[in-house]
């Protein structure tokens, strides 16, 4: 019974650490950019659909690991809870929960098709780039973790038609900008202990306010930007109700950065804007038939 609560335990533990939450959407957005590229063909590609679910999921498990082992330091100060800094997993333990995410996550590309293996292998590297150098660089790291958020997209455009349809480079835009916007409002919440790293962040390296001001500038890029898909056609009218509810929503969370850009409001509209990526999703999906 011990030895049962204790493995339960283990196993909990691990799921924080690989957020299968974040891992999930990552692998949802794989199959939203194949809607969007080919909603026909979503049935009939349902092998094609899992390979790239799967890969979406287990790459974005071991960025989440690499990403917690080489921010063991910074959660220290930042999130002392969270399992490396807690002492509940060890760095070495992390390290081989991700190689083993990786593998699993290229050869599932790989099935997929070749096109997708490029992809991921892209996404991959961008993902290390960011959680090895790029981080401390601040904006240019913002870019890098919008891109892996973005890529899912292409990816799943390619797996089902293996094209990049033009709706999806147009969704992926919107996505890079809007996770750039939420981004730097994570640099706000991480103020502190990115700054006795070195990290330089919009926040550390131009103060909070500044900080609030990019986030609101990159949510308003990616609202002004959503009209596109409805305006040349790319999606039906059930688009634009559940779109219009997402926009209404960064709007708004972006007043509330900028009324109150305080560690804690940060974090507040970090979890909103979270959300309301979840009903852009649900937008596009809508759209798509």
């Amino acid at each position: 019974m011990l030895s049962g609560l204790r493995c339960m335990g283990r196993f909990t533990v691990f799921v924080r650490l690989l957020r299968p939450i974040n891992c999930a959407m990552i692998g949802f957005a794989v199959i939203v950019g194949a809607a969007l590229a080919d909603s026909g063909s979503l049935i009939a590609s349902w092998t094609s659909l899992t390979y790239g679910f799967l890969a979406g999921f287990t790459l974005t498990a071991a960025s989440m690991a690499i990403n917690d082992y080489y921010d063991r330091e910074i959660d220290a100060v930042n999130e002392p809870s969270r399992p490396i800094p807690s002492g509940q997993i060890k760095p070495h333990e992390a390290l081989a929960v991700a190689a083993i995410f990786s593998i699993i996550g290229m050869v599932s590309a790989y099935l997929n098709n070749f096109y997708c293996f490029l992809v991921a292998a892209v996404s991959w590297a961008v993902s290390m780039t960011y959680t090895t150098v790029g981080k401390r660089s601040g904006l240019g790291g913002n870019f890098l973790v919008s891109l892996c958020v973005a890529i899912p997209f292409i990816y799943g455009s390619l797996a089902v038609s293996s094209v990049i349809k033009p709706k999806v480079l147009v969704f992926a835009g919107i996505v890079f900008l809007s996770y750039t916007g939420r981004e730097i409002t994570k640099g706000i919440v991480d103020v502190q202990g990115d700054g006795t790293r070195g990290v330089k962040t919009v926040a550390v390296h131009y103060g909070e306010k500044n900080a609030a001001f990019a986030s609101a500038f990159f949510y308003v890029l990616g609202v002004l930007l959503s009209p596109i898909p409805w305006l040349f056609g790319m999606v039906s009218f059930w688009f634009v109700p559940v779109v219009a509810l997402t926009d209404v929503g960064l709007v708004v969370s972006s007043l509330m950065l900028l009324k109150d850009y305080s560690r804690d409001n940060a974090r507040r509209v970090k979890t909103m804007v979270l959300f309301w990526f979840l009903t852009g999703l649900l937008a596009f999906i809508l759209g798509a038939f």
